[in-house]
């Protein structure tokens, strides 16, 4: 059992003690060396087992970092330890592995902030010091799941590091949610990952899409119908509320709901109650409604397409999803994931894709999102006829979109895409277009060198580390 004791010196020292449970001693100890030059009283722990023998000894500090992988209990299971006695005690939980499960274990657990490794040593002393004094206003004690875990949403980039986070934090608070994004974000999945890490997660969870279905059957499908409502109704029909009693509904593409229908599921959003069609119980439920859309409900409200009060009921918190083409260092490890689930459902050899496939695919601009992208790799892992999948497998397998004939065609095209953004409100449109042309060029480059970063520079005529900023970080090439 190690313990490593750093206390400050001076007049100046703080008297609030911070633990850092962590097995790497690396760690520990720039972190603690950086909380004892801020001027905390700072004991570092090799491991939950060392620190819970202290606290016993000892007391509780006001203060305590954690890992969550550690040998012998984990960090979370420390942390559940820790509350079961000391619910005040803020604890931050730190992890270089930033995915929903981690995150929502973690806040689920009762931690007062998710930090991701590596972290910058400046922001952890400032995370202390606005942590410190809220002190008795940390979280309370966490509920227990098993909840499953959701890895089809994967990425580790800031915006999906914070999505992460947000989904941890949500999962566990009775609000509705609204989550907004391109087509092919990937709504749904942050759905069922606010689901399967909240206390509801033992209950059903349902979906229904209010676009496909038609308008007039749309009230059936939401509250159900009694024997002989309506023509062709011969028996009760138990509707999407009824079936997530307990549990979580997601209504996806909210933003096509009829005025009237909406007019409908803002009582039950209030009241929690409603009646079948042709039915005359008023039926009560107990439902977590998580709606979604892409399109911008602020404008149908305007437009007196979509009820203000319905918005303001369904956006409580509003979760943001960034188009791929956003976070496109997320590309390599998204494609190499659906390319292995792919050929596991198929039940083939495995397939991987070479570096310079990996670079062509992130420089793709991916306008169907996370979904095309699976697609695609769906179509590589039938059809690529190697187990490894090269540039020229791609050309066939991206689409593209036509390209002018001519100069003044391309001039044309530039200019009513340039109207309809500025119309669209478009702010730094020049910044906008910029990017979208070097993408392209640097796209069409990569396709006729066979992604080779060097040649396809050269011919564009600038410098590969041009080529190399645009991309992200190259991977090792093994």
């Amino acid at each position: 059992m190690s313990t490593d004791r750093l206390a400050a010196s001076g007049s100046t020292a703080d008297t609030r003690r911070i633990w850092v449970v962590d097995d790497d001693r690396s760690v520990r100890f720039v972190l603690a060396t950086a909380l004892r030059d801020a001027g905390y009283t700072v004991d570092g722990f090799d491991s939950a087992a060392a620190a819970l023998h202290a606290l016993g000894a000892r007391g509780a500090p006001d203060l305590l970092f954690t890992d969550v992988r550690m040998p012998g209990d984990d960090g979370l299971v420390l942390l559940d330890k820790l509350k079961a006695t000391h619910p005040q005690l803020p604890v931050i939980v730190m992890s270089a592995y930033t995915d929903v499960a981690s995150t929502a274990g973690a806040f689920r657990g009762g931690a007062h902030e998710f930090l991701s490794k590596p972290f910058d040593l400046d922001d952890a002393v400032a995370l202390a010091a606005r942590t410190l004094p809220d002190a008795e206003e940390a979280a309370e004690a966490a509920q227990e799941s098993d909840a499953a875990p959701t890895p089809q949403l994967i990425g580790d980039t800031p915006a999906m590091r914070a999505l992460f986070r947000a989904i941890g934090r949500l999962a566990q608070a009775p609000l509705s949610v609204l989550i907004t994004g391109e087509t092919g974000t990937g709504k749904e999945l942050v759905a069922h990952a606010l689901h399967h890490e909240s206390p509801r997660s033992r209950k059903p969870f349902v979906a229904l899409n209010t676009a496909a279905i038609p308008s007039e059957l749309l009230e059936s499908e939401l509250f159900g119908h009694e024997a002989g409502a309506f023509t062709g109704a011969q028996k009760r029909h138990i509707g999407r509320f009824e079936q997530a009693d307990g549990g979580t509904l997601f209504l996806d593409e909210i933003g096509d709901m009829p005025l009237p229908l909406q007019t409908r599921l803002l009582r039950v959003l209030a009241e929690g109650e409603f009646f079948r069609v042709g039915g005359r119980e008023l039926i009560r439920v107990d439902v977590r409604v998580i709606a979604a859309t892409h399109q911008d409900l602020d404008s149908l409200v305007a437009e007196g397409r979509f009820r203000a009060d319905l918005l303001h009921r369904l956006n409580v918190v509003r979760l943001q999803l960034p188009p791929l083409r956003e976070r496109r260092a997320d590309v390599p490890q998204l494609a190499e994931n659906f390319l292995a689930m792919a050929t596991r459902k198929l039940d083939i050899a495995p397939k991987r894709f070479s570096n310079a496939a990996l670079d062509l695919l992130q420089a793709h601009d991916w306008p169907g999102n996370v979904r095309e992208l699976e697609n695609v790799c769906w179509r590589l892992a039938a059809l690529a006829p190697a187990d490894v999948i090269n540039t020229t497998d791609l050309q066939g397998a991206l689409s593209h979109a036509p390209l002018a004939g001519g100069r003044g065609e391309w001039d044309h095209a530039l200019g009513e895409w340039a109207r309809r953004r500025l119309l669209e409100g478009a702010e730094s449109l020049h910044a906008e277009a910029r990017e979208r042309l070097d993408r392209t060029l640097l796209q069409v480059a990569l396709e006729l060198t066979h992604g080779r970063r060097a040649e396809a520079a050269a011919r564009l005529g600038v410098g590969r580390n041009t080529v190399t900023r645009k991309l992200g970080p190259g991977r090792k090439r093994g």
